[in-house]
């Protein structure tokens, strides 16, 4: 019987609360150079342009709300009777406003800032710019608590920890393409876990899973959780 329960999500569970993709094709990754926007060398370049950036972001995810596929988990983590755990590719919050408490951010947040200079991290405002002090530390060295190409993921041990010992891995809305994410369908296999993937239309490395189902997230993920909690 299940008792662990490991879910990794990516775009495609929030691109139904207007959040857009990476390949969407108007979505607003199109209008910035990813090299000057997403990269350490682009913040040390122009912080001015990745703050504005990142405002944008921060402001669309404020104005996003959580829809059924988030609220599905969010219920799936209260009432299944083991444990839940959320990894997310995602930067919004929007599974901790549906009410999922046990979520790990591999790629970090956008509702949160770091000190490029100290580490410190604190709740961002609304809008970031280059001479903001670090609350911490003074130094005008802020910038999103974002993971940027180039940089390493978070929670990387616990997750993998995670792997081993889940009875089921479901990845929802990936597109199975960006690593490590992309191998972990592999790891949870590996460790004896079943597999399932949740999606729009089949991910880069669909084939790896050992169950596959295709539709809006909004429509997919709350049938499947009312069949986890329905076989108790």
């Amino acid at each position: 019987m299940t008792r662990k329960i490991l879910i990794l999500t990516g775009a495609g569970i929030s691109a139904e609360s207007g959040l857009g993709t990476f390949r969407d094709v108007d979505g607003l990754w199109t209008k910035y150079d990813l090299d000057e926007v997403a990269t350490p060398e682009g913040f040390a370049r122009n912080p001015a342009l990745v703050h504005e950036f990142y405002n944008a972001r921060r402001k669309n995810c404020r104005e996003a709300a959580p829809n059924a596929a988030h609220a599905a988990l969010a219920r799936l983590e209260r009432e299944f009777d083991g444990a839940v755990r959320i990894v997310t590719q995602n930067v919004d919050d929007l599974h901790e406003r549906a009410g999922s408490k046990a979520v790990w951010h591999m790629h970090g947040t956008l509702s949160k800032a770091v000190c490029a200079a100290c580490t410190h991290r604190w709740d961002a405002p609304a809008v970031m710019v280059p001479a903001d002090p670090c609350p911490a530390c003074g130094a005008a060295a802020t910038r999103p608590d974002v993971v940027w190409f180039g940089e390493f993921p978070f929670f990387m041990d616990e997750i993998h920890a995670a792997l081993e010992v889940c009875d089921l891995f479901v990845s929802i809305g990936t597109s199975g393409n960006v690593y490590p994410a992309a191998g972990f369908v592999e790891a949870a296999a590996g460790a004896g876990a079943e597999t399932l993937e949740l999606n729009l239309e089949p991910s880069f490395n669909a084939t790896a899973f050992g169950e596959r189902r295709q539709g809006p997230a909004s429509e997919i993920v709350p049938a499947w959780v009312d069949e986890v909690l329905a076989e108790g």
